[in-house]
């Protein structure tokens, strides 16, 4: 039988999807919450991720050591992710544990959020922040999106500050959850061997209860400036470079031109960057991306290099950007097309990553696309694509960050 989609929403507004294929040998379940370091008070930055780490520290019927036995016991394959947009958390088994571990994730949704497990945790926070401090590339993403966004709220760092960690109470962590984690702000998405009509049962039998609270984002799209700032950090020994600048929403049918554009341009040992930076020795990487988001996209070039070779760095990267509308081939366009079309197929061979698309998409855009129906919309893109993208956005304005040796 082939893969199937389904849909069914709760009277409270939660909405279950899934894509059911009887061949697979597993299947997954995850929950996604539009909840997001965007969607946070400027004062309580990090609450998000914060609250993805009290979910595992147990429930009101489940200790944490509890939540981390049955989820050895299951056998399962299960984590969790917080973005600028979304909180996931989710869970791989085989078919006949998928009813247990959706009962385990549907109870971690709802955690105990005591004082005592939030003073212990905040430390941990604390910890990580000060990990990702001593990555060069964590450090200027994060300055570089404060200026690209500026009063935006995509300006948050997903784990906040230390200085938001430390003055969080845990009751106004409790005000944030029960506004966002509702019923109507979640998806619980599911793929591989299962019925649906099955799991629709369940979690209708353990999710009913959940609140619908209306919760709502400012999906606006920002406005965008040039910008230009320097970090400088005794603790590096080479330079890094980010230029940001706004691309495609992810609604926008035009982010499927900028992911080719972005491996044309970036891509790891193919790209231009690849070619003009890293062979000739001026740079030790080198590579573009594009993020869709909600309302707008981002568009990133990334570089490391010696200090002393940071200038020629930018001179090259704004001498590829220039030149790369009328330097596209057909030859890129069908290259790129392949590469991309392999990783997205590999990414939805397996019912965990066919959870993970089909949940992320219908939480953005509450709309579901086959893995055909994508397949076919990165084969359409065309060289007039890509040109028109570049004539619509091109990198300007832009952000430029760099970080140096003090």
């Amino acid at each position: 039988m082939a893969i199937q989609f389904h849909h069914a929403t709760l009277d409270n507004g939660l909405t279950i999807i899934a894509e059911t294929d009887t061949s697979a040998h597993s299947a997954a379940a995850g929950f996604f919450v539009r909840a997001g370091a965007r969607d946070e008070p400027s004062s309580l930055m990090g609450v998000s991720h914060f609250l993805e780490h009290m979910m595992f520290k147990g429930t009101p019927t489940r200790s944490a050591e509890a939540l981390n036995q049955d989820f050895d016991a299951l056998g399962a394959r299960n984590n969790a992710y917080t973005t600028s947009e979304m909180t996931c958390f989710y869970a791989s088994v085989l078919p006949e544990k998928l009813a247990d571990v959706t009962d385990v994730l549907a109870d971690m949704l709802r955690p105990a959020l005591r004082d005592e497990d939030f003073n212990l945790e905040r430390g941990v926070i604390l910890e990580e922040i000060a990990m990702y401090e001593d990555n060069p590339f964590w450090v200027l993403y994060e300055r570089a999106m404060e200026e690209h966004y500026a009063e935006h709220p995509l300006a948050h760092r997903v784990l906040g500050t230390k200085q938001t960690i430390s003055e969080m109470g845990v009751e106004s962590m409790r005000d944030y959850f029960r506004t966002r984690y509702s019923a109507d702000n979640t998806v619980v998405a599911f793929a591989g061997d299962l019925d649906f009509d099955r799991v629709v049962d369940q979690v209708r039998a353990l999710c009913a209860g959940w609140e619908r609270t209306d919760a709502a984002r400012d999906s606006a799209r920002p406005s965008f400036a040039d910008h230009d700032v320097t970090i400088r950090d005794e603790r590096v020994g080479r330079a890094y470079y980010l230029l940001a600048a706004e691309g495609p929403s992810i609604s926008d049918p035009r982010r499927y031109a900028a992911g080719v554009l972005s491996v044309i341009l970036g891509g790891a040992d193919t790209g231009r960057l690849h070619w003009a930076l890293i062979e000739p020795g001026i740079a030790d990487e080198a590579e573009a991306a594009h993020e869709g988001r909600d309302g707008t996209g981002d568009m990133y070039v990334y570089a490391s290099c010696e200090p002393s070779r940071l200038d020629q760095v930018r001179e090259t990267i704004d001498r590829e950007i220039v030149s790369l509308r009328d330097a596209l081939t057909e030859d890129d366009l069908v290259r790129v097309r392949s590469k991309l079309a392999t990783g997205v197929t590999l990414s939805g061979e397996r019912p965990g990553g066919r959870m993970q698309r089909i949940g992320r998409r219908w939480t953005y855009l509450r709309d579901h696309l086959p893995l055909e129906e994508e397949l076919a919309m990165i084969n359409a893109v065309s060289l007039d694509d890509l040109r028109s993208l570049l004539d619509s956005f091109g990198f300007r304005p832009c952000t430029r960050a760099g970080l140096v040796p003090a």
